[in-house]
Parts: C-alpha cells; sequence; structure tokens
C-alpha cells in the first residue's frame, strides 16, 4: 500500500480538477452529488478521495453544471475525459512520475455519488450504440418509443451522432499527441466507456420532481418540455437494452431513501450486478461525505457525525476500495 504520507493535491486540468500519483495503479474519474459536486468536492468528498489516493490511484475530479439536461452533460464529461488524458501523460513525464497506466483506457476507473450515478450510467449505456448513423438512430429511436414529440427525438439523435464524431476524431488526436510524449500509442478499446470499471454509490436516478417541489410545479416543468431529460424511464430502457454494467459494483446505504428506489431498481429489476458486488452498508444517503480532523472523520451531514478513522474505514472506505479490487480483477 502506498505510504499514507502522500498529499492530495488537485490542480485544474481543463475544466477539471486532477491529483497525480508518482506512481499509478490505475486512474478514478469521479463525479460527485448535485450540489456538493459543483461547489468544492475535493473539499466535501477529502476522505474517500484521500483513501482512494493512498491506495495508489490518480483522481480526477469531473464537474458538471446544474441542468435537467443530462444528455448534454453526459457529453461534456465525455469529451472532458479525452481533453484530460494526454495532459496526464504530460504532466506525468515532467514531473518524472510513472505514466504506464496511463497508456491504456481499461485502467480508467469511474465512481460517481448520487446525481453522479446517472451520468456514469449514460455513458456506459452509450457504449452500446452501433457505430453506423443509420444504426444509431434506430436505437435511439427505440429507446425514445415512448416520446411523441418528434423534435425531441431529432434533437438527441443530432446531437448523439455529433458527439460520437467528435469522440472518434478526439481519440485519434490524443493517440498522436501521447506518441509524441512516450513514442508509442495508447489502447483505446471504446468510444465510451466500454470495459472500464464502475462503481455507484447511492445512485440517484429521478425526475423532475425530485428537484423541483412541489410538484405541481415540476408537472408544469415536464409538461412545457423542460424537465429531466433522460426521463427516469428513459434511463432504465437505455440501461437495459445496452446489455453491458458487467462490471459495475452498487453500494446503498440502509438509512438512504433518496437512493432507494433506484438500488431496488438495479437489484430486482435489472438483477445486476450479482451479490458478491452489491455494498449494502450502515449510514444515510451522504456517508460518502467525509473530512479527517487528526484521528477522526467528521460526517458531513450524516447521522453518525463522528468517527474513530478505523471505524470509518471499516463502515464504508474499505468496502468501496476492496470493491473497486474486485471489479478491476473481473475485468482483466
Amino acid at each position: 500500500m502506498v505510504k499514507a504520507s502522500l498529499k492530495l493535491r488537485f490542480k485544474p486540468v481543463s475544466h477539471s480538477w486532477v491529483a497525480l500519483h508518482p506512481q499509478p495503479k490505475g486512474v478514478i474519474q469521479f463525479i460527485a452529488g448535485a450540489f456538493f459536486g459543483t461547489f468544492g468536492p475535493m473539499i466535501f468528498y477529502r476522505y474517500l478521495l484521500q483513501s482512494l489516493f493512498e491506495e495508489g490511484y490518480t483522481i480526477i475530479l469531473l464537474p458538471f453544471n446544474f441542468s435537467f439536461n443530462h444528455y448534454v452533460e453526459a457529453g461534456f464529461l465525455m469529451r472532458e475525459q479525452y481533453e484530460i488524458l494526454p495532459e496526464l501523460v504530460r504532466m506525468a513525464s515532467v514531473a518524472g512520475y510513472d505514466y504506464e497506466a496511463y497508456l491504456n483506457d481499461k485502467n480508467f476507473s469511474w465512481i460517481g455519488h448520487s446525481l453522479g450515478c446517472k451520468y456514469i450510467s449514460l455513458l456506459e449505456g452509450f457504449t452500446a450504440l452501433p457505430p453506423e448513423p443509420q444504426d444509431r438512430e434506430k436505437f435511439i429511436r427505440s429507446l425514445l418509443s415512448h416520446t411523441s414529440d418528434e423534435s425531441q427525438i431529432e434533437s438527441v439523435i443530432a446531437d448523439i451522432n455529433i458527439l460520437f464524431e467528435e469522440l472518434q476524431r478526439k481519440i485519434l488526436e490524443d493517440q498522436k499527441l501521447i506518441c509524441t510524449y512516450v513514442g508509442r500509442k495508447i489502447k483505446i478499446n471504446s468510444v465510451f466507456i466500454k470495459g472500464q470499471v464502475s462503481i455507484l454509490l447511492a445512485p440517484a436516478i429521478a425526475d423532475t420532481g425530485s428537484a423541483i417541489r412541489p410538484q405541481f410545479l415540476a408537472d408544469i416543468i415536464d409538461n412545457f418540455g423542460w424537465g429531466v431529460k433522460p426521463t427516469v424511464e428513459e434511463t432504465h430502457n437505455l440501461i437495459k437494452d445496452s446489455g453491458l454494467f458487467n462490471i459495475m459494483g452498487l453500494v446503498c446505504f440502509k438509512s438512504d431513501n433518496i437512493a432507494k428506489f433506484t438500488c431496488e431498481w438495479f437489484t430486482n429489476i435489472l438483477r445486476k450486478p450479482p451479490q458478491e458486488f452489491l455494498k449494502a452498508l450502515e449510514g444515510g444517503h451522504l456517508k460518502p461525505l467525509g473530512i479527517q480532523l487528526g484521528k477522526y472523520v467528521i460526517n458531513l451531514f450524516d447521522k453518525l457525525l463522528i468517527e474513530s478513522v478505523q471505524e470509518r474505514n471499516k463502515g464504508f472506505e474499505d468496502n468501496v476500495i476492496k470493491l473497486l479490487e474486485e471489479l478491476k480483477e473481473k475485468s482483466t
């Protein structure tokens, strides 16, 4: 295990924040919950991120804007991955750090919390998109089959096609650029995140009513076509139709009412992940948040406010780290 004396220091790269490990065995791309992911995830999730860093992972904090159009934000996150990738290699080379882990995209993993899990789900679901435009259109129309708004369907098709083609170009650009740094190509196995491990912490795939109260206001927004896109049903369909999510871990909390519906959908309807990659832990929806003070961890907004480092690790971080390692073994 990497020594705990390593300092977790984030530097801005593109629109994200990166903590570069000197000897990385992989990369964790972290997408936080709605509020905490926008305002200082490196502070609110500090203890979890420090624990993952000490295990030997470079950490990337991916931001997203508050928006009801999650298609657009998912596209931004995918573009961001390919903006950051060559910079990881360049920064490591300049600092004298090992960069071998960055040359194969299977060494990249995803961890999300709350709404962040929806974005990871969209990225993995998009991995199933066919390479040909006409086949992609058929796939998307099937996904949105209950939607009567033809303009919305056409908009999604156009956006996805633009994104798909842009990412294909960006992959080639990254390969050429990184080759100038290290003299060889990187391995990118998919336009999206196929073959990359993901862990969903208290996933919350919800509708407009979860963000807008009272409900009648959410209904008005939905009726005008301004509500959450994709809807819960569309997101579920994308996950099911993709046939993927085979190297995913799921962490649910026993006192969490916010993610309860999504956790039950994954386990009872989708029937994924298998039992060995499913963890039901003590705590509420905001258990992943935490800051260390000496020998204790302050569990921000959780019922159990203060825990010793040992108890916190035993109840949460050790489970996440073990789950990550087991998933990575399965993916090889």
